[in-house]
């Protein structure tokens, strides 16, 4: 195994400059630094990129802040952790999970001992307390979400505005004129979770733009039964749903909807809206635009590794265009039945 006397050797330079070379914590010339690098990589001494790494002061680390909590969609957290470790290793650096409950301080520890390089900020809130850290740390921070405020922030996210108006639109065109949206656990209301909002708020707006009758309803417990009971009671005429829930509702909602003799399409539409795709699981049976952690990590990745590079200014937001994948699962409005019309 190489040495660090085999490097000085194979550069033709002192031990003393081949540290410095590796660590970065003296000046040395370009040329300098760049033979002993090579020499390095030659004698299998470090590896080029992390020679590189400690040159240029990094740890080639991503942490990525994500909290855990009782009402977490694990489909929808492990889904969005992998993607950006897969797109941090596509630019050769390694993620740091940091998963406790105290985002805040597990976010200020990794600045503060310069554990990684840079943050990615997963599952934001609103009121977010971590955008108000990530303004005063030195420590490049993306978010992938939007907090209300994102002044002085660098956010990536899909449009969920356009994603929410397309579904509606798109059952208001076929016909519905009375539509529900199945949206989130009360918990994950009540903390503010930033995308379940903005889908509620989209929802309504553009519902009401369109003279729709709507409700939203939020399940208890990952079954449809009681949740589609309610939406049937408080809509009797219902014949077109918004899905952004947990993945396992979603799942269940044909079959809850059998249970009172209505069908999809044929009685009722469905089109899911920022719903995450379950690895290794089929997909929901509906029409989605959904949140794809594929579409926004490696664009929240790419303007980090760009803000570290000084190739990117840091601040502003990137909203995703949604996709929309077709299922089948919206049809023409069913017509009120002779008597009915009476």
């Amino acid at each position: 195994m190489a040495t660090i006397e085999d490097v000085a050797r194979e550069a033709g330079v002192s031990i003393s400059t081949v540290s410095y070379a590796l660590s970065g914590k003296r000046a040395i010339s370009e040329d300098t630094r760049r033979r002993v690098l090579a020499a390095a990589g030659r004698l299998g001494y470090a590896p080029q990129a992390a020679a590189r790494a400690l040159a240029a002061r990094r740890s080639q680390i991503i942490a990525v802040t994500t909290p855990l909590h009782p009402d977490t969609d694990h489909t929808a957290h492990m889904a969005f952790t992998m993607a950006v470790t897969t797109a941090a290793r596509e630019h050769d650096y390694d993620t740091l999970l940091l998963v406790h409950d105290d985002a805040v301080e597990g976010m200020r520890r990794s600045a503060a001992t310069s554990l990684a390089d840079g943050i990615v900020v997963l599952d934001v809130a609103a009121h977010d307390e971590r955008a108000d850290l990530a303004r005063r740390l030195d420590c490049p921070v993306v978010f992938i979400g939007l907090p209300a405020d994102t002044d002085g922030l660098t956010c990536v996210d899909l449009d969920f505005d356009a994603a929410v108006t397309h579904a509606v639109d798109a059952l208001h065109a076929a016909g519905h004129r009375t539509v529900g949206l199945i949206s989130h656990l009360p918990g994950v209301m009540d903390r503010e979770s930033n995308y379940p909002l903005r889908i509620e708020e989209a929802f309504a707006r553009r519902a009401a733009e369109l003279g729709i009758a709507h409700t939203i309803v939020h399940p208890r417990a990952a079954g449809a039964d009681a949740v589609v009971d309610e939406l049937l009671e408080r809509l009797p005429g219902l014949s077109g749903i918004v899905l952004s829930t947990l993945t396992d509702v979603g799942l269940a909602l044909t079959a809850a909807l059998q249970r009172h003799g209505l069908r999809v399409p044929d009685d009722v539409s469905v089109i899911a809206v920022g719903m995450t795709p379950a690895p290794g699981r089929a997909p929901l049976p509906f029409d989605s635009f959904p949140l794809d952690p594929a579409l926004t990590c490696p664009v929240a990745v790419d303007a980090l590794v760009g803000i570290l590079d000084g190739t990117v200014a840091p601040g502003g937001v990137t909203l995703v265009p949604p996709v929309r994948l077709s299922r089948g699962s919206v049809a023409r409005a069913p017509q009120p039945h002779p008597t009915e019309v009476a």
